[in-house]
């Protein structure tokens, strides 16, 4: 027994080694849980969250929309990409998708799967799904086919590599969500995300118009592509109630201290881009305002132009009209001599971290429904008075956002829709340029929403930026791109999306982008 004990004794410092190894053990969940942190999420605050990321990569896309709308542009050709479809920079397209679905698509997702299934949060479920097809149509508009139906469920399901849904189902899935959460607000039931709630503060009566504006936007997308589908939606639109006043533009509030993520992200994003120094030529990466939307406000006598711009004259910023001057896309990598004198946004408006993002605004539904009534989907009201009550709420919500009570003088308001009147004898077409031109100029700086319609109606009828190297042939971008990366953690999916929808390329059309 001696023997047989001896060929199996063990170490001192082994036996010490299993003993301090079993305490250890007894007390690793105790020892390895951090007591500051929060063990089980609180849905309102991921809620919160969600609309914050949403939000801030809906309006963050900086230089790229802004210049391919032509309301911006640089120098610079890695700031001025947007303008000149700089060939070497195509692959920044992809940072919206990339950017998306670990941050508000996820967390919207997690939200859902907390209260879809308790009937005491029916008005909570309803908000979580607007703000989910909010979120879902900004993406699969810029790219066309995504991930929809499998994506964010790697960690409840185990989808690594997830399909991605052809943009007409994701409209059809899209356009039924909207209609179902807003029929499913239940009045009697006061329960809400509340103050975690940062678009509405709970008020279900102003999610529900918000679900029939998205309604009557993706309703309208679709007029080329399936107009007897589009009048439906935009029919059904108009019948729940749409945003029409000032108090239910659905809008996201912020700060001007504290963390990032609690300031304007367009306001934030161009002002670390360029305008920190507010002196008119330090501006980091050469941003100025457009020549061709400085020349436009001026030629028309937009009382927008102050309002907007500014020019730096012995280090003071100046809003006189007068002086106001757009920088050309086609500059060539040269900082001009003049570049002092060239426009840029201003500091207390278009730069104000502390403004309000409007997602969804009276101006928008306006001029949606000005088009309807031209196509003779509505008839309550004429496209030429909703098309003037687009262009007043349009001048008037700068009111909102600069914090100043008639910003734009009433008599000038009047005096601009006086002389830019709806052309009653014109052509249906002219009309539509005519309000289309008036989206681009009061929707600013709402940048995506401008490029969706002129891609759908080809009004403003910009002029493409032919530049040397760019990567289009001279014409303006009809998508953005994937992700490089998709086409090596998910390529299959990846690749059955580009043989459905055409080549991952900048000139592929979506599925409603009709010809």
């Amino acid at each position: 027994m001696k023997q047989l004990l001896s060929r199996y004794k063990l170490p001192i410092f082994a036996l010490s080694s299993m003993a301090i190894l079993a305490s250890c053990d007894k007390d690793f969940v105790e020892i390895n849980t951090n007591p500051n942190a929060v063990s089980v999420p609180t849905t309102p605050y991921i809620f919160s969250k969600a609309i914050y990321d949403g939000a801030a990569n809906s309006g963050n896309k900086g230089s790229l929309l802004f210049g391919l709308m032509q309301y911006t542009t640089s120098y610079n050709d890695v700031e001025g990409f947007g303008s000149k479809y700089t060939a070497s920079q195509v692959n920044a397209t992809g940072g919206v998708f990339s950017n998306s679905y670990p941050t508000q698509i996820n967390q919207i997702g997690e939200v859902i799967k907390t209260v879809k299934d308790d009937p005491s949060k029916v008005n909570l479920y309803a908000a979580a799904r607007i703000w989910r097809v909010f979120c879902y149509s900004r993406l699969t508009d810029l790219y066309g086919d995504i991930p929809y139906s499998e994506a964010a469920q790697g960690y409840n399901l185990s989808i690594f590599q997830p399909k991605y849904d052809a943009q007409s189902a994701i409209y059809a899935d899209m356009l039924k969500e909207l209609e179902t959460a807003a029929n499913a607000f239940d009045a009697s039931n006061t329960t809400t995300f509340g103050n975690s709630d940062l678009i509405y503060q709970g008020n279900s009566t102003k999610w529900k118009k918000f679900a029939y504006s998205l309604m009557l936007r993706l309703g309208m997308r679709l007029s080329k592509v399936d107009a007897a589908a589009s009048q439906s939606w935009v029919t059904k639109a108009i019948a729940g109630g749409v945003i029409r006043d000032y108090a239910d533009i659905a809008k996201v509030s912020y700060l001007a201290s504290g963390q990032n993520i609690n300031k304007n992200p367009i306001a934030w994003q161009l002002l670390n881009d360029n305008y920190l120094r507010a002196d008119g030529t330090n501006n980091t990466e050469g941003g100025k305002y457009q020549d061709v939307f400085i020349n436009s406000l001026k030629t028309n006598k937009d009382p927008r132009l102050g309002v907007l711009s500014v020019v730096y004259v012995n280090g003071a910023a100046s809003s006189d009209e007068s002086i106001q001057k757009g920088l050309p896309a086609t500059i060539n990598g040269t900082k001009p001599s003049d570049f002092i004198t060239y426009s840029e946004p201003k500091q207390t408006t278009v730069l104000k971290v502390d403004a309000p993002l409007l997602l969804f605004t009276a101006a928008e539904s306006n001029f949606l429904l000005a088009e309807a009534a031209l196509k003779g989907w509505y008839k309550t009201e004429t496209a030429s008075a909703l098309y003037e009550t687009g262009i007043r709420a349009a001048m008037q919500q700068w009111d909102l956002i600069s914090g100043v009570t008639n910003v734009i003088d009433k008599a000038r308001i009047d005096s601009y829709i006086t002389a830019h009147a709806l052309k009653t004898s014109g052509t249906v077409a002219e009309q539509t340029e005519q309000i289309y031109y008036q989206f681009w100029a009061g929707i600013f700086p709402d940048a995506q929403e401008v490029y969706n319609n002129y891609r759908r109606t080809g009004y403003p009828a910009l002029v493409p930026n032919v530049y040397p190297g760019n990567a289009t042939g001279g014409k303006i971008f009809r998508r953005f791109l994937y992700p490089v990366l998709e086409q090596t953690l998910n390529r299959a999916s990846y690749n059955e999306a580009v043989q459905r929808q055409g080549a991952d390329d900048l000139l592929t059309r979506v599925w409603w982008d009709k010809q």
